[in-house]
């Protein structure tokens, strides 16, 4: 049994593999002040509710955007399930090579989505993950991660809209009936869903340029779905690509555990 963790921004997403097959997994806030032995306590829970004992858990791997939570996640994984997590960063086997000025300045979630674009598809790719931020991410036709960008994602910019203005109400985002909102919440909406997918569009078919060659485009990311109509470039959605990335990473650097 293999626990996969993705620590992002907003929302850790937490995933079980019994051997290569996903049993289950699970969405919970990310909150610094977390503390080892709390991690412990809500993973152990989920575990119990898919009547999995948590002693068959043999390895964890982590893919973590925010560097305050790793240590604690380590402690976690030492002092319960007896075992040292993998954490996807610097000198972790990849199977890629990555084309950036600083290859630490890559987040983990980015890498872990190549890999695991890269492996089911072997092609050139756009990976575009819809998260607290919106990033794209170019893997060449060779594997070799060339880059991409970074823009707010559409959930922060709604709420600073909401908080940095005195009369625009929070909205919940949903693709509105038409362009020209008849209302504040439609006009809102409209914005947010009809701006990101022209930067969506956009960004992609730049990309396209660069690269010379219309890429395979995959979406990913908790909100990816409620654009998929509005947008023209996408190929693919596939909602637990930072999950599998993460088990590859695991299967090609599993000797980290078993001490050879």
């Amino acid at each position: 049994m293999l626990l996969a963790i993705d620590v992002g921004n907003s929302n850790n997403v937490i995933g079980l593999f019994s051997k290569e097959k996903l049993l289950t997994h699970w969405r919970i806030r990310t909150e610094c002040n977390r503390t080892a032995d709390e991690y412990w306590v809500l993973i152990k829970e989920f575990i119990l509710l898919n009547e999995v004992a948590a002693e068959t858990i043999d390895d964890i791997i982590v893919a973590c955007v925010v560097p305050s939570l790793v240590p604690i996640l380590r402690e976690m994984g030492q002092k319960y399930f007896s075992c040292d997590p993998i954490i996807v960063g610097p000198g972790i086997k990849t199977g890629i090579s990555i084309s950036y000025k600083n290859p630490s300045e890559v987040g983990a979630d980015r890498i872990v989505n190549a890999v695991a674009a890269f492996s089911k598809h072997k092609r050139s790719l756009i990976i575009v993950d819809f998260g607290t931020a919106t990033t794209f991410d170019a893997v060449s036709k060779n594997g070799e991660y060339l880059g991409g960008a970074i823009f707010p994602g559409v959930n922060i910019s709604m709420e600073a809209l909401f908080k940095n203005t005195a009369k625009l109400p929070r909205v919940d985002l949903a693709v509105p009936e038409r362009v020209i909102g008849k209302s504040t919440v439609e006009s809102i909406q409209s914005g947010a869903v009809h701006g990101v997918a022209g930067m969506v569009n956009h960004i992609v078919s730049k990309m396209w340029d660069e690269m010379g060659e219309k890429a395979m485009v995959i979406a990913t990311g908790g909100i990816s779905n409620s654009f998929l109509s509005e947008l023209d470039v996408i190929d693919e959605v596939d909602p637990f690509l930072t999950l599998d990335g993460l088990l590859i990473l695991y299967n090609r650097n599993r000797s980290h555990n078993e001490g050879t």
